[in-house]
């Protein structure tokens, strides 16, 4: 249902980015035959929504693979069979799929849940949480997770990307465009651009894709903290919150999680992200507004 629903955005976000890069088109002076025009629409369409797709259908054994993931089949000890039990719990209190569960090592304390959908979904813990956090604690982590998956979070961040992306690549090409046709002059026999006429055009077009990304990026990390919220709440209807609450203190009281440049597609999947500079560019809300937003229920 969320596939043919982000269908429909799709062509709706297409019509709109038509209508939008027409007038900016009109009001730059700039001429692209009509043929032109439907070949960048549907160009930028695909180069944005296909990585995304594809990340999410392969998101399980892309996370496997990076985090060395080992899925719990058989339990091996009493911390194997706590962690299949509660989740099992969890996710039969929400009506959902039982979902793989692993274990990954590392010290940083963190889980996360990925799936390209509520009945194929995969939740992994650290070594780093399992060690170093109660019973309860991790039930509230598992709460949280269990909650992406039910919320269908994992589908709905990729599809967001996709837009975002259409959005990035189109209007940066009109960006393009207009900066190239000024420097050109006002000259009618300048006015039509065509694709690859320059290499001032793609440097220009790869200079607004960064600074367009900029703000998809800042889009794309309000709503990963948006939905950290809802996950919160989701786990505290489900095991009371203050299971929630003592397992965000816990997280307060470990290793904090740093940047990985070879993994950041995967942080926003994580109960705790890294902080950086700006708010505005965290996939998490700090903990402390976690923990505050949670009292105030």
């Amino acid at each position: 249902m969320r596939i043919l629903l982000y269908i429909a955005m799709q062509i709706a976000v297409l019509l709109l980015v038509s209508i939008v890069g027409s007038i900016l088109l009109n009001i730059f002076g700039i001429q692209i035959d009509g043929q032109s025009y439907a070949s960048l629409l549907v160009m930028c369409a695909i180069f944005g929504c296909v990585g995304s797709i594809i990340s999410l259908f392969l998101s399980k054994t892309m996370c496997k693979k990076a985090y060395g993931v080992q899925v719990i089949t058989t339990p091996r000890n009493q911390q194997e069979a706590f962690l299949l039990s509660t989740v099992r719990m969890l996710t039969q209190k929400d009506g959902l799929a039982m979902p793989e569960v692993g274990i990954y090592n590392s010290p940083d304390p963190n889980a996360f849940a990925t799936g390209a959908s509520k009945d194929a979904a995969l939740v992994a813990v650290s070594s780093g949480l399992l060690n170093s956090m109660s019973q309860s604690e991790v039930t509230g982590v598992l709460g949280h997770e269990i909650s992406h998956i039910k919320n269908g979070d994992m589908v709905t961040m990729a599809l967001l990307q996709g837009v975002l992306n259409t959005f990035v690549y189109f209007f940066s090409y009109v960006a393009a465009f207009a900066i190239v046709n000024a420097t050109r002059g006002n000259n009618s026999d300048n006015r039509n651009v065509s694709f690859g006429s320059s290499m001032m055009f793609y440097s220009i077009n790869s200079i607004m894709q960064m600074v367009f990304g900029l703000f998809a990026t800042m889009i794309l990390m309000w709503f990963s903290r948006f939905r950290e919220y809802r996950a919160d709440a989701g786990s505290a209807m489900l095991n009371g919150k203050e299971c929630m609450i003592g397992a965000l203190e816990a997280l307060k009281r470990g290793i904090q999680p740093k940047e990985r440049k070879d993994k950041s597609y995967m942080q926003a999947l994580c109960i705790n992200g890294p902080v950086t500079v700006s708010e505005l560019f965290m996939s998490h809300p700090p903990l402390e507004k976690r923990i505050a937003a949670l009292r105030s229920m």
